[in-house]
């Protein structure tokens, strides 16, 4: 029955735009296709009609995708495929989401496995997921970068191995773990707590508590970009080591164009 494959009975429905703390919300079990708001079974792991983007964090929440979607009035299924990622680890980006969360990007990690999802994405959910990012903006937190094999190698359960995939780069770099390297992203009670209790400075803007940060980070940009430039004032920030990766194949141009209509698409840049 199309009920038991609905977000809200997959447990898969909530977003952390609306519930921050749940960042980066709950990932599916397995492949699946968001068709509104139901995750189907798929028929195949791999669409050459389709881009191809690794999602390192909200982006792999049916809930947060839905959401996005669903301001654009996009309708069309999107398939959300589990892979096999070797050089890549998800880290913690060096901004301040309005939306009132820390959020991941992906950083360089030569020879390390995980498994992301990658979402495979036509023409106008490239535009909404690039609007979102803040790729078509100025100063835009995210920029979206081509990673080739063998640079990073990105295998799905079939056997295939991709030439390459997007993914969205923080262009302020990411947190560092105290000793220079890329620190992961452990969640965002956990990461909130540890930031929290490690600046003062950070504590008089946000509160002393995950949720205290949550609230008055939500929507108040000048508080969020002060947060933002405080990361790299108390030199907390590192590069990514995927800096030189932000630019797009030129078969394959940014879209900036809303949906449909031409127009910008200029939602809230997480």
């Amino acid at each position: 029955m199309d009920d038991d494959r609905s977000l809200r009975t997959l447990g898969l429905a909530d977003a952390p735009r609306d519930h921050p703390l749940l960042y980066p919300g709950t990932w599916p079990s397995d492949s699946g296709l968001l068709d509104g708001d139901r995750l189907l079974p798929l028929d195949r792991l791999v669409y050459d009609d389709r881009v191809p983007v690794l999602a390192v964090g909200s982006n792999a929440s049916p809930g947060q995708l839905r959401h996005k979607m669903d301001e654009f009035g996009i309708v069309s299924p999107l398939p959300m495929v589990k892979a096999r990622v070797t050089g890549l680890d998800v880290g913690v980006s060096a901004h301040v989401s309005r939306m009132g969360y820390v959020s991941a990007s992906p950083f360089q990690a030569p020879g390390h496995v995980r498994e992301l999802f990658l979402t495979w994405l036509d023409e106008e959910q490239l535009a909404v997921i690039d609007a979102s990012e803040g790729v078509p903006a100025v100063k835009g937190h995210y920029g979206r970068a081509w990673l080739p094999a063998p640079d990073v190698l990105v295998e799905v359960a079939d056997g295939t191995v991709l030439p390459g995939a997007f993914a969205y780069v923080n262009r302020h770099g990411v947190l560092h773990d105290g000793n220079g390297a890329p620190r992961t992203h452990p969640g965002q009670c956990s990461l909130l707590t540890e930031l929290l209790v490690g600046s003062p400075r950070l504590r008089e803007l946000f509160g002393v508590t995950p949720e205290e940060f949550c609230t008055r980070a939500r929507a108040d940009v000048g508080l969020c970009e002060r947060g933002t430039r405080l990361f790299a004032e108390e030199k907390l920030v590192t590069a990514s080591g995927l800096e030189g990766y932000l630019r797009v194949r030129p078969d394959r141009p940014q879209q900036t164009g809303s949906p449909g209509t031409g127009s910008s698409l200029l939602p809230p840049s997480m």
